[in-house]
């Protein structure tokens, strides 16, 4: 399925189950074994509209994964690495949310040098330079992969399924 995301670019959503391979339509978020499920969406540049449009198209693909609540974290994380890359670059950015039997992986990439850092809890910027201190306590794992130009930052969350 492909929509069209008002102020950005398109947002994918494919599922690589064997159902979509014959033609049965769904995509359930990743909840069974062997199933994956991903989300693909283009950020235009500065383009702050993108961080609750990315918000739903994620919801959307999580409806049916992880325990309750997992899916809100997922959320609140992912806005802040796609909030991040909008604010501190003057790139486009790319998220791509992958739902599997392990987890889900969040990656945005932007085509800006430099690393993010996590500042300190006692910075005096008010509420700002905190979001990777979230990701960082709330993530199962997370990251940054350099590019040849740019970077990737991601992080993961376990099923919790038992």
């Amino acid at each position: 399925m492909k929509r069209q995301a008002r102020g950005s670019g398109s947002t994918v959503i494919a599922d690589t189950s064997e159902r979509k391979r014959t033609g049965e339509a769904t995509a359930d978020g990743g909840g069974e074994r062997g199933h994956t499920s991903q989300l693909r969406h283009r950020l235009g540049r500065a383009d702050l509209r993108a961080v609750p449009e990315t918000r739903r198209a994620l919801r959307e693909l999580l409806r049916h994964w992880g325990r309750p609540g997992q899916s809100d974290t997922a959320e609140l994380l992912t806005s802040e690495l796609v909030t991040n890359a909008l604010v501190h670059t003057d790139r486009d950015a790319l998220l791509t949310a992958t739902v599997g039997p392990d987890g889900l992986r969040v990656e945005v990439r932007d085509f800006a040098a430099g690393r993010p850092r996590p500042r300190g809890r006692d910075t005096e910027e008010g509420t700002h330079g905190r979001g990777l201190l979230l990701v960082q306590s709330l993530a199962d794992a997370w990251g940054v992969r350099t590019h040849g130009i740019g970077k990737a930052v991601w992080f993961e969350l376990g099923a919790g399924l038992a």
